[in-house]
């Protein structure tokens, strides 16, 4: 089994690395749930890690309806990211309605080849997830980033079941959100999932001895838990898999 962790930082993303990651998901701003990160964090990354990693595509944070120019933003970030020799990049486009914009997400993927594509969790936000399945095998993305369209993972699990039942292995199914070393095992032997994906995310305090003290600052920032990555890792190898019927 795979474990993808979610890293909001360049340094999230090297405790990621360093506790076992299988695969990274690389991103900027957690407080929108993670956008497009900056060339520079990703090349360091690919110079210091043979960990493969997966770049978000997203211009900005909210909904995932993006406009023409938006677009574009994406279709340079894919090329660049893709020059820079990342494994895959992971975005989501939906449509006014709630659908799959799939004009553009085939655009996107074809654009991206070869890198792999994940479809984040845009899918959660989407009207009808069955036909949002479809439309996004029919694009060519390989996995499906997704809480089954609840809060956590843990919540969705019968969902994230019938979707990777419903999958039968044209994508893979990957269940996130809310995933910890306490639900990891049994969200991937509930649903079959042999993918799974965390942020293990912790609090990394400020290393600064002066904060002025007038600005009341929070100068901590996000980062990874590495322990809690290796217990996950630990978790997922005595998973035994076994789907519910």
């Amino acid at each position: 089994m795979l474990l993808e962790i979610a890293a909001f930082n360049f340094h999230s993303a090297v405790l990621a690395a360093q506790a076992g990651a299988d695969r990274i998901e690389i991103c900027e701003n957690t407080l929108e749930g993670g956008v497009t990160p900056s060339l520079g964090v990703v090349k360091v990354l690919k110079q210091l890690t043979s960990v493969p990693i997966f770049p978000m595509v997203r211009p900005r944070g909210g909904d995932f309806l993006y406009t023409m120019h938006e677009v574009e933003v994406m279709k340079h970030d894919i090329a660049l990211f893709k020059e820079l020799g990342c494994e895959g990049v992971v975005l989501g486009v939906l449509t006014r309605d709630g659908s799959v914009d799939k004009a553009v997400l085939k655009e996107l993927v074809e654009l991206a080849s070869p890198m792999e594509v994940t479809f984040h969790r845009a899918f959660d936000r989407a009207k009808d997830p069955m036909a949002a399945l479809e439309d996004i095998i029919e694009a060519g993305c390989n996995r499906i980033l997704t809480s089954g369209q609840m809060p956590t993972a843990k919540e969705g699990m019968k969902r994230l079941h019938d979707l990777v039942a419903a999958a039968r292995g044209r994508l893979v199914i990957m269940p996130g959100c809310g995933v910890t070393s306490q639900s990891i095992r049994e969200i991937a032997e509930y649903t079959g999932a042999t993918e799974l994906h965390s942020a293990a995310k912790a609090t990394e305090r400020s290393a600064m001895d002066y904060k002025k003290p007038e600005l009341n600052e929070d100068l901590n920032t996000v980062s990874v838990d590495v322990e809690e990555v290796r217990r996950m890792k630990a978790e997922l190898r005595l998973a035994g898999n076994k789907a519910v019927v």
